[in-house]
């Protein structure tokens, strides 16, 4: 597909699209082999952040607006793929996953909003038609998850022979903070909620975005316990129930490699049992200083951050594997802009006969792709434990 720019991040003046225009820009430069844009809605915003990333005056800047449909597909026409940071997205992001589907577009997002998603995926069938690939959840929800648990069975074929019908997803350790933007995309969801009683029925559903296909009960990940396997008290992960509808997808849209029966659920381990009141470890936030939309955490804050995820895959006959994910920046914004960028790259870079156009999980439309580029462009390492 011949574009003007190989990718236009779009929402590039919010804090987390200037993350992933930075990664660009320092990871490929600007004008050089990849082309690429920032876009938004405000053009002198556009060039005051392109300034305060060191960005040349050469770079392209493209304005377009969430609430015009017009200049989002002007946009989408001149680009391969659309990395887009401009949520929460229920509220700002449908106009765009629609010109992208009619415009033949490649997308990316690191939405968290999974009533949206299931909402979403009602453009696939226009998308297969003009080639368009919408991917999902292309951040720390949930790439991490969805390819570690990929990871995870690939290599337990190669050992035991087989897939794995279970697999264990533990957050072992992790430091980062919350920005202004996942903070508000937390607080329309509810809103939603309360509107639409049934998007509580979505959200809770690990097969929503399965359409079709419902598999079996799935184990408790809301229960603190003594997890003999894993060998430590674990409990609730917040994003759990984002990220096991991914892994869900997956394992659905490559025809259940995995198992029809597959089980899977995603905990955070902890010191030991959790005492009453207590904050869930992890991810940092003060309620009385929360972020506004467009703040986050300082780069110290995100060089400081990292996170250690363990994916446990268990044979029938009882024999296990032990796969182990790890960020080198803070979970939500360091690490995830990075991510982001190269999902966003490595999609464009697919031809469609091996990924055809429709509503993919990542794992599903460039697990490959991801393994290859994550850890050499954005500080990701896989690797078999024990």
């Amino acid at each position: 597909m011949s574009r003007e720019f190989d990718a236009v991040v779009f929402g590039a003046t919010g804090y987390t699209g200037r993350l992933v225009a930075e990664h660009l820009l320092k990871t490929y430069g600007a004008g050089g082999t990849v082309k690429w844009a920032m876009a938004g809605r405000n053009a002198a915003k556009l060039g005051e952040v392109a300034k305060e990333i060191g960005a040349p005056a050469t770079l392209p800047l493209v304005v377009a607006d969430s609430n015009d449909p017009g200049s989002l597909e002007a946009m989408c026409k001149r680009a391969r793929v659309v990395i887009t940071t401009a949520g929460p997205y229920q509220l700002y992001g449908s106009n765009l996953v629609a010109a992208c589907a009619k415009t033949g577009t490649d997308y990316v997002d690191l939405t968290g909003e999974s009533n949206w998603i299931a909402q979403m995926q009602r453009h696939d069938e226009e998308a297969k038609k003009t080639g368009a690939r919408l991917v999902f959840s292309c951040g720390f929800d949930s790439i991490p998850f969805d390819l570690g648990v990929w990871y995870a069975e690939e290599e337990a074929k190669k050992k035991f022979g087989g897939y794995a019908p279970r697999v264990r997803g533990r957050v072992r350790a992790m430091r980062g903070g919350l920005s202004g933007g996942t903070m508000a995309s937390g607080q329309a969801t509810m809103a939603a909620a309360q509107k639409d009683p049934s998007i509580f029925g979505v959200l809770m559903n690990p097969f929503a975005l399965t359409p079709g296909f419902t598999g079996p009960e799935q184990p408790d990940g809301n229960t603190p316990h003594e997890d003999k396997v894993t060998g430590a008290w674990v409990g609730p992960f917040m994003m759990a129930g984002i990220n096991t509808k991914a892994v869900h997808r997956t394992n659905h849209m490559l025809r259940h490699p995995w198992g029809t029966g597959f089980k899977y659920d995603e905990m955070q381990m902890l010191d030991g049992p959790p005492k009453e009141g207590a904050a869930a470890p992890g991810f940092a936030m003060d309620p009385a200083n929360a972020p506004k939309p467009g703040e986050g955490p300082s780069k110290e804050e995100r060089d400081a951050g990292f996170y250690d995820l363990i994916f446990i895959a268990e044979m029938a006959d009882g024999r296990a594997l032990r796969a182990v994910v790890k960020g080198d920046k803070d979970p939500g914004y360091g690490s995830t802009s990075k991510i982001l960028a190269e999902a966003g790259l490595a999609l464009a870079a697919i031809p469609r006969w091996q990924t055809p156009g429709g509503c993919w999980s990542p794992a599903a439309a460039m697990a490959h792709e991801l393994l290859e580029v994550l850890p050499k462009k954005a500080g990701l390492t896989f690797a078999v434990e024990g």
